[in-house]
């Protein structure tokens, strides 16, 4: 075959490879640089059907092929070389693991001959994840062998497929020098003379009946919710249309956190409650909303509020989740249930809204009043949560929007409303950590169609400063929106913030970084957001490059009005 490069063993060992992912749908692989993972950086670079991105730093590499597989939701390959380089990899699949996003992670190393007798760059790389890759497999050493190529066919086959329904997949891949494509005397060439398209024909999918899982008791009671937690569906259209067939079925409200199609694709008209977080810390409604009977999608929500109010609540909760294994941290009367929520179908007993849904609705109607209403007012100025809710009225129809953890997330969830605009909304709340936020944005932004904004704290930021490095490889447009408040904001809200010292050198770690010039090092165009006046100008211009706009706050004075309009909004509600 054309596509195999039979210039020696391990060359036509890595294209056989590459070829065999190609035909099962590869389009993207990272690429760090390195020796033992030549004969597998050659094939997938000479590979015309994959978009390959070279990333120096293994750490970044890995979020940034996060970020593609999560748009696209299909598996990218992510390669490095031998030693310590593959250990870098671990928060991303840790993050890949917990919310199912399929990567193919590829370690290269040394054979067995040169392991455990102190052969440079050479660790124990077996199970170098852990339980993190969902499926580990030790490749075997290229071998001229009809039996060998078969089982390199068949196992790169079964990683295709357990990273497209499980999530991350390992292989460590041995290879003996030459490592660059020396010519043999044609052994390599004479042998591939046996692996025609026949060899790497695939059989036929058979057609796969799905079963929806369906309520058998018919559920009578009016006081029920649907909460739709955090999601990433392929077809968010369809996903928003079902769920919402579900609500009108049951005439139940449907929590929506913002992470949910369900918060950005519903109409503002719809049974979607997005200020509940704000609802439920008014103690005299949170008791009157007591729900009866609940269904969970996916995972419970960020809200705290949320948690605390349904730990409380004894209703009966019902969890779905594609995802294996529990995802109640309430610890509820919980039934969980291993299946898709599209596949969800509940008898329901009426499709009238009756006094339960109603209340929910009108005391969400009046958090957005009274939200849109302090968000017009001179104390409003310069607090950080006015950025995420000026952006959630000027961002670009049909955008994404990552978001990083710690405040970010949470301000998403309490100032974002609900829109019918088409927003994708991403967030790495597998592990709710902070790694690889910049990386992940660029993952999700690198040669996309849509417009894609990250909105950031500066340690979430600087704790990846090295994502910038991949700016000379970008290709599409990011706008990162800085929040600047010198340090962590999320600590002012614990306990810990009332003991000074030690909190604002070891919590608040304010960071001694310009912005502007580190950005300028990179090529980056940096931009001071004096205040939030034309921000729809400015973040739609037309870019089709990397921007960072800083915005300074300041974090204790943040934090302070944080508490009081929360504070404020419940009490109103």
């Amino acid at each position: 075959m054309s596509n195999l490069d039979t210039r020696n063993l391990n060359s036509l060992w890595a294209s056989v490879f590459v070829e065999t992912l190609v035909r099962e749908g590869l389009q993207h692989a990272v690429i760090s640089p390195g020796s033992r993972s030549t004969p597998l950086t050659l094939a997938l670079a000479a590979a015309v059907a994959v978009n390959t991105t070279p990333v120096v730093d293994e750490r970044s590499a890995a979020f940034f092929a996060l970020g593609i597989a999560r748009r696209t939701h299909r598996p990218v390959v992510l390669l490095c070389t031998s030693g310590s380089a593959g250990a870098h990899y671990l928060p991303a699949l840790i993050e890949a693991h917990e919310t199912g996003v399929p990567l193919i992670v590829i370690t290269a190393d040394r054979p067995p001959e040169l392991r455990d007798c102190a052969s440079g760059q050479t660790i124990d790389q077996h199970r170098l994840f852990g339980k993190y890759a969902n499926w580990y497999h030790e490749m075997a050493v290229p071998e001229l062998d009809g039996k060998l190529f078969a089982y390199l066919r068949q196992t790169t086959r079964q990683a295709w497929t357990r990273a497209n329904t499980n999530g991350p997949v390992h292989l460590n891949t041995p290879f003996r020098d030459p490592l660059p494509p020396v010519a043999d005397e044609g052994a390599a060439k004479k042998f591939s003379e046996q692996l025609d398209e026949g060899f790497f024909a695939i059989p036929d999918l058979p057609e796969i009946q799905t079963g929806a899982v369906r309520f058998v008791q018919r559920i009578t009671t009016q006081r029920g919710l649907i909460i739709a937690g955090p999601a990433m569906p392929a077809d968010p259209a369809a996903y928003v249309a079902h769920i919402l067939s579900l609500s009108a079925t049951t005439g139940w409200p449907i929590l929506a956190d913002a992470l949910s199609p369900l918060r950005q694709g519903a109409a503002v008209s719809s049974n979607v409650i997005a200020g509940y977080d704000i609802i439920l810390r008014n103690e005299a409604l949170a008791r009157d909303l007591n729900p009866r009977y609940v269904v969970a999608l996916e995972s419970w929500p960020t809200s705290k509020a949320l948690r605390n109010w349904l730990e409380s609540s004894q209703a009966e909760m019902v969890m779905v989740s594609e995802r294996e294994g529990s995802r109640d941290a309430v610890h509820g009367r919980t039934r969980e249930i291993t299946a898709s929520p599209m596949a969800l179908q509940i008898d329901g007993h009426t499709s009238n809204l009756g006094s339960f849904a109603n209340s929910w609705l009108e005391a969400d109607a009046q958090v957005t009043k009274n939200m849109n209403g302090w968000m017009q007012t001179s104390v409003a100025v310069g607090f950080e949560g006015s950025l995420t809710y000026a952006l959630a009225g000027v961002i670009p129809d049909n955008a994404d929007l990552v978001v990083a953890s710690s405040m970010p997330v949470r301000d998403v969830e309490c100032f974002w409303p609900k829109t019918d605009r088409g927003l994708r909304i991403y967030s790495s709340r597998g592990a709710n950590g902070i790694d690889g936020t910049l990386s992940t944005a660029l993952g999700v932004a690198h040669e996309s169609e849509r417009p894609v904004f990250l909105l950031t704290g500066d340690l979430a930021f600087l704790h990846d400063s090295n994502g910038l490095l991949v700016a000379r490889e970008f290709k599409g447009s990011l706008t990162v929106l800085l929040i600047n408040n010198s340090g962590g904001g999320i600590f002012e809200h614990l306990p810990v913030a009332k003991f000074e010292p030690p909190f604002e050198r070891y919590f608040g770690t304010p960071p001694t970084v310009d912005f502007g010039d580190l950005c300028h090092a990179h090529g980056v165009d940096h931009i001071i957001l004096a205040d939030l006046t034309g921000l729809a100008e400015k973040i739609s211009a037309p870019s089709m490059v990397l921007r960072v706009f800083e915005y300074k706050t300041d974090r204790k004075k943040d934090a302070a009005t944080r508490k009081k309009l929360l504070r404020s909004l419940a009490r109103a509600s």
